[in-house]
């Protein structure tokens, strides 16, 4: 009997190889002590996919290149490949049965929404006789297996600070959340944010900034960043117990809309590319707002948060994004988000893989 579904809506550098994967990758398989974010990208078609974007009809249009249009695949091809071991590929069958019972959230933007989507995909076609429930709202959405008592949850909080409503207007206020009584109780919490800190005009979805007593029109956006990150994380401190919550911050993910930043002169974005960045000739050097990340994480006293260090392995992908084929085309040059699949399915490999090391 197939799966029974219910949906309800409420509101590095490259390296290119013949050989088949079993043979090319003999490292260790032992993930303890080894440094799975340093590595690089191996082109690799015998590397089976986990997923086609046909296999999940839950996709959403803005990630689903392939079936917008997308004319190459060669993006689909490319393993991360650690220097020092090998990176554990997802076991969606073992996964649910270790979290039966459990829950699992992804807070934060539509880059969670990207991860989020592929691990749903990963695990669905693990398991497509397993039936499974997608319920949306507003905010939260949740996929589960009820056979096995584990829900995925999204919910989409792109600043993790408030925005509050007042007569003057929209305040993002820096000192608080409101919202983290919604995370408390969950065994993994993936965090994500960086993704709208930067937006201006029309697009930003506040008027003014509120650290403290104080209300600024504007604030440098790396400074009000650091001190979200700092209200977040003495949130974690104060209401997360760490021998039952596993924390982890999704990292920071990099658009590529500077072609100058893998060291092409003649171009301006993702668009026409079609092949990953060579290290040695990525000029991007070291995100920003990683920078502000790590240094928030390296203060905090509960040492209990997991950064998955998903940009330098990610900021080689420029062929990993949508382009002009995440709205069908209709709405612009997408370099910000990832194709499906692709990219965030590595991610969930390293969240699979320190989720499950010893």
């Amino acid at each position: 009997m197939g799966a029974f579904v219910v949906l309800i809506i409420v509101g590095v550098s490259v390296v290119y190889v013949d050989a088949n994967y079993s043979q090319v990758n003999r490292k260790s398989s032992s993930t303890s002590g080894c440094d799975l974010f340093q590595g690089r990208w191996v082109y690799d078609p015998s590397y089976p996919h986990y997923y086609n974007s046909t296999d999940c009809p839950f996709i959403e249009k803005i990630f689903d290149c392939q079936k917008n249009g997308r004319p190459d695949n060669h993006y689909l091809n490319y393993r991360w490949n650690p220097s020092a071991c090998q990176l554990p590929r997802l076991n969606g069958a073992k996964f649910l049965r270790r979290f039966r019972g459990k829950r699992i959230m992804f807070v934060g933007d539509s880059l969670s929404l990207n991860q989020w989507q592929s691990l749903t995909c990963m695990l669905h076609k693990a398991l497509p006789m397993a039936n499974y429930t997608l319920l949306r709202t507003a905010a939260v959405s949740t996929f589960r297996f009820p056979a096995y008592d584990v829900s995925l949850m999204l919910s989409r909080n792109a600043f993790l600070v408030d925005i509050v409503r007042e007569k003057a207007g929209r305040v993002l206020n820096l000192n608080s959340i409101s919202s983290g009584n919604l995370w408390k109780g969950f065994d993994v919490l993936i965090f994500d944010t960086w993704h709208w800190w930067l937006h201006t005009g029309r697009k930003q979805p506040w008027d003014f900034v509120r650290y403290g007593r104080h209300t600024y029109k504007d604030m440098n956006r790396m400074e009000a960043y650091e001190k979200a990150l700092i209200t977040w994380a003495r949130w974690v401190e104060a209401n997360v117990d760490p021998t039952k919550t596993r924390v982890f911050f999704q990292g920071v993910s990099p658009d590529h809309m500077n072609t100058s930043e893998w060291g092409k002169r003649n171009g301006e974005n993702c668009g026409a590319e079609t092949v990953p960045a060579v290290r040695e000739k990525y000029n991007g050097g070291p995100h920003p707002a990683e920078v502000v990340l790590k240094k928030v994480l390296r203060r905090m006293s509960l040492k209990a948060v997991y950064l998955l260090k998903i940009t330098g392995l990610s900021q080689l992908r420029k062929d990993g994004h949508p382009g002009g084929y995440g709205y069908a085309g209709h709405r612009g040059m997408d370099c910000t988000h990832w194709c499906l699949p692709g990219v965030p399915d590595t991610w969930n490999d390293l969240l699979y893989a320190a989720l499950f090391q010893k």
